[in-house]
């Protein structure tokens, strides 16, 4: 037997309405802007966390300024100039080129003509030295997607043209100088990109992977098992953490090739990253594993496993994607200031810390402070993901602004 319609309007209105379509109209109302409090009502954790962080223009500024160093980072063989490894002897400690974009013509009009000026040696004769000059009579002209020798892009691909670069490739440009091999540093800078970049990718990678099992295990078993892991985190974060870095990377054979020393730093790093994590995870499963959503869980049959990866984690992943963008810039630092001492990353690897061993004399800065320029790009990338790491974890409890 059917219900009959309602016949009255207050009849109506006390009909009740499926859940189905109350939750389709909110959120078309908030779709289109028309639900109060712009759509807050209905709006996923994700989406509280994305309007939040759009409001930190820092963090929005430093999240564009990530994007083209990761994007130099995965495209370093086509936006570098030239070979890192290519020397040029006659042009050791050539200073930063300006890239002139105005030339004029025969007729003496301004016309768009991209080139760097050529140098022009002379001798101090004080200090016995070549000393190069700008000379604004010779210009050599740039151009985007320049033919270029073969290259491979990642390994894989062979292309034959680079994004910028002087059109007779024997011609010098040397954008932030070159040292004392005559090599071109902005393309060394470049190069460097890739590793510095990813081993804090993959050093927090690791450390999150052991600070969320770990830390896990801790929080929800407690006990014993809570104790141990707290006793051995505590005695980790006794440790001097420049003379335990120096000590395990000095440690590694200096016969192996630089892949695996690579990859022996990053583990030394995560060896150490994963504790603050850790800590952060258990306090987060001792607070949550007597909540009811989790008494649910188990009480439905679900196996731990399942009851700590499938319902807690989520639950505060947005605290660990902070604590994981403010842990990258100190495995960044850690990575750089190892190779600075010459216990980390060696040639003919290339990353920024590799880069500032060229910094260590003081003469080479005297004569060319260019040199340093590997180290503003530590400092740019540093602060980025701080100010990301900022913006994320603000945006982690949107709740807490509304």
């Amino acid at each position: 037997m059917t219900a009959s319609p309602p016949t009255t309007p207050e009849e109506a209105e006390r009909e009740p309405v499926p859940s189905e379509a109350v939750e389709s109209e909110l959120e078309a109302m908030a779709a289109t802007g028309k639900l109060p409090g712009g759509g807050h009502a209905v709006a996923s954790q994700w989406q509280l966390m994305w309007w939040q962080f759009r409001r930190h223009r820092l963090a929005m500024a430093s999240a564009v300024v990530l994007f083209v160093i990761y994007l130099v980072a995965a495209f370093c063989e086509f936006i570098a100039p030239f070979d890192p490894l290519a020397f040029t002897p006659r042009y050791t400690y050539a200073p930063p080129q300006w890239v002139h974009l105005f030339d004029r013509d025969e007729k003496g009009d301004l016309v768009f003509r991209p080139h760097v000026n050529g140098f022009k040696v002379t001798i101090d004769k004080a200090a016995l030295r070549r000393v190069f000059v700008i000379d604004p009579k010779v210009k050599y002209p740039i151009a985007f997607f320049v033919k270029t020798d073969p290259y491979k892009l990642w390994g894989l691909f062979t292309l034959e043209h680079k994004l910028v670069g002087p059109i007779d490739q024997a011609n010098p440009m040397y954008l932030l100088g070159a040292d004392r091999l005559g090599r071109d540093l902005f393309s060394r800078v470049i190069y460097g990109t890739r590793i510095s970049m990813s081993i804090g990718l993959i050093g927090v990678a690791l450390s999150l992977m052991l600070g969320i099992v770990l830390g896990g295990i801790s929080g929800y078993y407690g006990g014993r098992v809570d104790h141990a892991i707290q006793r051995v985190i505590e005695f980790i974060l006794s440790l001097p953490t420049t003379p335990l870095w120096l000590g395990l990377a000095a440690a590694l054979p200096p016969d192996w090739p630089p892949l695996r020393i690579y990859l022996c730093i990053t583990i030394i790093l995560s060896l150490y990253g994963w504790t603050n994590l850790a800590r952060v995870v258990r306090g987060r499963f001792l607070s949550l594993r007597t909540e009811d959503f989790v008494t649910a869980a188990r009480l439905d049959g679900a196996r731990e496993a399942r009851v700590i990866f499938r319902h807690m984690v989520p639950s505060f992943i947005s605290h660990i994607i902070a604590e994981v963008s403010l842990a990258i810039p100190n495995m960044i630092l850690a990575e750089t200031a190892l190779s600075f001492l010459g216990l980390g990353l060696q040639p003919p690897i290339i990353s920024w810390g590799v880069l500032l061993q060229e910094a260590q004399n003081i003469r080479s800065i005297a004569t060319a402070p260019w040199l340093f320029a590997p180290g503003i790009a530590v400092i740019i990338a540093v602060l980025a993901l701080n100010f990301v790491g900022d913006g994320l974890r603000d945006a982690a409890d949107p709740y807490s602004h509304h």
